[in-house]
């Protein structure tokens, strides 16, 4: 590893943590397409590379995820019954999209992740407001939603918080509170994610060293070494800062990262 790899893993772990704490995002959005150009840069087996970023991704959203809860729980933004309704359609739901993203080739995997990001965008753009009669919905159908948010949160390796703020807005919670229950949701998201990239790596040859399964540790060290300290900075700017332009900026990076993610594939 030289120490430009090295250094771009830290930076790259700062700067998601502190989206991780604005926004309620674990920060895969970001992760998975720069881990992809440093893979391929690294010369790391190309039939791997975007496996690699999605398992790397999930396992780095852990340690995030727990510095943004924590912060947002501070400020008392959590609704912790929502998150313990929605976690066990959570877990379910991501470990199965682990085995489905498995399965799949690099292609696919980063035309998914390209097309979502930039759906995810233009929804950022549009900020279509709820009914004011509509409320969170019953045991059931918060543990299908969890399924569904985890599922797509395992295929492109995200926490989650790019579906599940959009959903509780929805669902008219303020978008504070939206964001800091996003957050604690996204830490059954990257455990059951990271430990489904695991299992199904686990036999897979030609992986590079320092790798369980799909995961990639030292990109997992670094980047969660940066982001358990600028994650906290994110979710007191949250709390403080107007979002609306914030969030139009991000959907304006989430477009970029996709077209990035494209090139690195097929270029």
């Amino acid at each position: 590893m030289d120490i430009y790899f090295i250094f771009s893993l830290l930076a790259l772990g700062a700067f998601t943590g502190f989206f991780a704490g604005l926004f309620g995002i674990g920060g895969g959005g970001i992760m998975v397409p720069m881990l992809t150009l440093l893979f391929t840069r690294q010369q790391f087996p190309a039939e791997h590379i975007v496996h690699m970023a999605l398992a790397t991704s999930m396992a780095a959203i852990v340690p995030t995820a727990i510095a943004s809860l924590r912060a947002h729980h501070q400020h008392q933004a959590v609704i912790w019954p929502v998150v313990v309704q929605i976690t066990p359609g959570i877990l379910l739901g991501t470990f199965a999209g682990t085995f489905l993203a498995s399965y799949l080739s690099a292609a696919p995997l980063a035309i998914f992740f390209s097309c979502f990001m930039a759906f995810v965008a233009l929804q950022m753009v549009l900020n279509r407001k709820p009914k004011p009669s509509r409320q969170l919905p019953g045991l059931f159908g918060m543990n299908a939603t969890g399924s569904g948010i985890g599922a797509i949160s395992a295929l492109v390796a995200i926490g989650g918080g790019t579906l599940t703020v959009p959903f509780l807005v929805w669902c008219n919670v303020t978008l504070p509170v939206a964001i800091g229950t996003s957050a604690a949701v996204g830490l059954p998201i990257a455990v059951s994610g990271a430990v489904g990239y695991i299992t199904n790596g686990w036999n897979e040859p030609n992986l590079p060293l320092y790798t369980l399964g799909y995961v990639y540790w030292p990109a997992v060290i670094a980047m969660a070494c940066m982001s358990f300290f600028s994650a906290p900075l994110g979710a007191k700017l949250a709390h403080r800062l107007p979002v609306a332009l914030l969030k139009k900026l991000f959907a304006v990076l989430l477009v970029g990262l996709s077209v990035q993610m494209l090139f690195t594939v097929f270029g």
